[in-house]
């Protein structure tokens, strides 16, 4: 049976965080309902925003509420809320089967719709530590669905994003990627394969895949 990417090594990897790394599907949904009937938003409007960044979610279902306003209160809501998240299968080992010996190239970077405190909030919370290369909402002018975050991580990663792997949960990251030039691994973590098949390779989680780092390069083999 063959296997997709098998004949491919790429430069570097580039993480999506809340659904490929992170487990906070539960944080979110409590503070973006909350944040609904707070702001008497018909909570149905939410459905389909996993991966977009929050003032886009906002502009979509609450074009009448003061932008900067709403975004402070959902990312309170957000911070405050940090119960269940957790790393998802397979992630401490492929981040450490990416670790490069200290002043070496950074071999991954974190491109994420969310804020840096949250993302930092997250990631700590999961166990997971800080990358050298973390790319968030505030870094880029336009969000997902649009390539921005992951060229910012490529050309911090120094590398052309055609040679990145892109690992992604939501279709709007996925979009971006493919938009961006990556090559890119999802996970169905919070979407149905269906949702997912413009992805390269798509599988359950990150403990399919194996990461594997030789000469500079990375491959991903079946786990």
């Amino acid at each position: 049976m063959s296997f997709p990417l098998a004949d491919r090594t790429f430069a570097a990897v580039i993480f999506d965080n809340d659904g490929t790394l992170v487990e906070s599907a539960g944080p979110v949904q409590r503070s973006w309902l909350r944040w609904a009937r707070e702001n008497d938003v018909d909570p149905r409007l939410l459905a389909g925003s996993h991966g977009l960044p929050a003032a886009a979610i906002i502009e979509r279902v609450a074009p009448h509420l003061d932008p900067a306003a709403a975004l402070e209160q959902i990312e309170s809501l957000e911070l405050a809320d940090l119960d269940g998240v957790h790393a998802l299968p397979g992630v401490l080992e492929a981040l450490a089967a990416l670790a490069v010996p200290v002043g070496g190239p950074a071999a991954f970077a974190i491109a994420t719709s969310a804020t840096r405190p949250l993302a930092r909030a997250r990631l700590t919370t999961a166990g997971i530590e800080e990358p050298e290369l973390l790319v968030t909402v505030e870094d880029v002018e336009r969000g997902k669905p649009h390539p921005d975050p992951f060229l910012l991580a490529a050309e911090r990663l120094g590398v052309d994003p055609a040679d990145c792997l892109v690992c992604e949960d939501a279709p709007s990251g996925i979009s971006a990627a493919k938009a961006a030039g990556c090559a890119v691994l999802a996970v169905t973590t919070t979407s149905p394969t269906e949702e997912l098949a413009v992805a390269d390779l798509v599988v359950g989680a990150l403990d399919e895949v194996r990461f594997v780092r030789e000469g500079g390069r990375v491959r991903i083999t079946p786990a």
